[in-house]
């Protein structure tokens, strides 16, 4: 740090992170890959199938039990939205316990059948290897921002070997105001957790040999894109109305119940959905197009076009419902790879449908990878690393343009009915969202009231009288007084101008006026719990300069005013702009 410039110590730093997080995804892989390799080949019974009823189950239920006994948190954050509102809320800090806990829990959950992806925990340990790093070294806001994203990044490169879609989703989520600087680190550690991550773990994530596509399909390709966008929307959707079910379950056990065995009954049924569920888009673009009945209890219908194509459509329902109480059960995981199942099973579904029909000959190939493209484009609002993402894994640069309009039209629809994706709504909805379109209303949600409470004032008892306290009245630097009795109860403030001319004997009639008797209600009060725009709407709405601060039970706890907000506003823009600036 002493004997080379900030920005090349930043990228030795980054290179660290890459190779930390190349490792991790490697690691995390081989985990979960193992556990399932176990269950699935290594186990032997006759009753081995039955077994797959339980083994969600289990999963969840020792996810849950290891965070709450060994990490000690009620619950394990997993997805995106825990990383932006590190980078928002609690300056880019990540617990350190999130190196290893999300590779542990993901790779349980996963390897024993839960039905979620691996990338959204991969990224989260990847953030926090950044982040601490950052911190180790005394680096600013800024800096650790940066080595934060880093490790995100680092963590897709290395779990889909992809460094440009690693490096794209980084920029478009996480960084989404940037500058060119921050290529350089961001290159550097996706391309190195690349190479850690592929010299360990080579088994590429997808095997295919793509053919151009034809002009002839373009309107097709439009109509899956309609397709995938409205599906985008009822995901959004149903993960919301499940979050809302499992919020009235307080028990964490009872929601593992819940969870494991609605889990079993679905994989039961639909086999496809334990695990990542990526074998299945593999069969598909081998061309193995009826594998997905071939285990399961509708074998004998597997030569059955329709057949294929109704169980297609059932498996992409059942798998939104898989992933999410996967994750809302207790399980760990994301939606990042789920999106990519069912938004493939979408495009195949589609295309082998429609060649049913005879009336055209599509390729299933290639509509199967741009529905993946379309699915990760609307639910996460994230369109160029959808579109990098999947030209990479698959090796489909040939569809290039099919992969930009299929997204393009995908993120579009999701976007004119839902604002925000799939990671950000809930930050938005609790106003922790960074938001460089309004500056000033993103650094007001950012500003807690407690820091700008003011309670140095002098408190009037209501049953005194302004004379036994003219001494506090005059040498007070404050122009305002609450009225509070001995239980803390606020009755009303007085101002100091009228007492002063009470002690003058400008309004003599005063002195035999109890201090309850001269307060007066205030124009509006506050709650401790209120955010700061709401404070500012109320000063602004009543044109006054201060506000006294009450719990809920009507205490008073102190004053609120223009100037502190206004000094903790300057404050929090310098902080913001660095974040904005990168």
């Amino acid at each position: 740090m002493q004997k080379i410039s900030n920005r090349n110590f930043l990228i030795l730093v980054a290179l660290l992170v890459g190779i930390v997080g190349g490792l991790a995804a490697a690691l995390l892989k081989g985990m979960t890959h193992g556990i399932a390799a176990f269950l699935q080949d290594e186990v032997r019974s006759q009753y081995k199938y039955y077994l797959y009823l339980l083994f969600p189950l289990v999963g969840i239920l020792l996810s849950v039990v290891y965070v709450r006994r060994f990490i000690r948190k009620k619950e394990l954050g997993h997805g995106m939205t825990p990383i932006m509102y590190a980078i928002s809320r609690n300056s880019s800090k990540i617990e350190p316990h999130n190196i290893y806990s999300q590779i542990v829990t993901s790779a349980i959950t996963v390897g024993f059948g839960g039905s979620s992806g691996l990338e959204a925990p991969i990224a989260y340990s990847g953030a926090a290897i950044g982040s601490n790093m950052g911190r180790f070294f005394g680096l600013s806001y800024r800096e650790v921002t940066l080595l934060l994203a880093c490790g995100a990044a680092a963590g897709i490169s290395g779990a889909f070997n992809s460094p440009v879609a690693g490096m794209i989703f980084a920029i478009e989520i996480l960084l989404p105001e940037f500058s060119i600087p921050v290529f350089i680190p961001l290159l550097i550690s996706t391309a190195t957790a690349a190479v850690i991550s592929r010299s360990i773990y080579s088994e590429p994530l997808f095997h295919l040999v793509t053919d151009d596509w034809v002009f002839s399909a373009l309107f097709f390709y439009i109509l899956l894109a309609i397709i995938v966008g409205g599906f985008s929307i009822y995901f959004a959707k149903l993960a919301g109305w499940l979050r809302l079910q499992y919020n009235k379950v307080h028990n964490p056990y009872r929601k593992v119940w819940i969870s494991g065995v609605s889990l079993g009954i679905l994989i039961f049924i639909f086999p496809a959905l334990y695990g990542e569920g990526y074998l299945a888009i593999q069969q598909i673009l081998d061309g193995n197009h009826t594998a997905m009945l071939e285990n399961s209890i509708f074998s004998d219908y597997s030569h059955t076009g329709i057949m294929v194509v109704l169980f297609a459509l059932c498996t992409v329902f059942a798998k939104s419902f898989a992933a999410l109480i996967t994750l809302n059960g207790g399980g760990n995981g994301g939606v990042f790879g789920p999106s990519l199942v069912v938004g493939g099973l979408l495009g195949f579904a589609f295309s082998y449908g429609l060649n049913l029909t005879g009336m055209v000959d599509l390729n299933i190939t290639n509509f199967t990878v741009a529905g993946m493209a379309g699915a990760l484009a609307g639910m996460m609002h994230a369109p160029l690393t959808a579109i990098f993402l999947i030209a990479e894994i698959t090796g489909g640069y040939a569809l290039m343009v099919p992969l930009m309009l299929v997204t393009a039209i995908a993120y579009f629809i999701n976007r004119v009915v839902l604002k925000h994706s799939i990671y950000t709504k809930g930050l938005a909805e609790q106003g922790d969202l960074i938001s460089h379109e309004d500056k000033d209303r993103t650094v007001l949600s950012m500003m807690k009231l407690r820091y700008v409470l003011e309670n140095n004032f002098t408190i009037l008892r209501p049953n005194e009288y302004p004379q036994e306290r003219s001494h506090d009245i005059i040498h007070t630097k404050r122009n305002i007084f609450p009225v509070v009795d001995l239980d803390g109860k606020f009755l009303g403030v007085i101002y100091s101008e009228r007492l002063l001319e009470i002690l003058l004997g400008e309004q003599p009639e005063g002195l035999k006026k109890t201090m309850a008797e001269l307060a007066e209600k205030p124009m509006d009060t506050v709650s401790t719990d209120a955010n700061m725009e709401l404070v500012m709407q109320k000063m602004n709405r009543e044109d006054v300069w201060i506000l006294p601060v009450l719990d809920a039970d009507g205490r008073y706890q102190g004053f609120v005013s223009k100037s502190a907000v206004f000094n903790k506003y300057r404050a929090l823009l310098v902080r913001q702009a660095s974040y904005f600036d990168q």
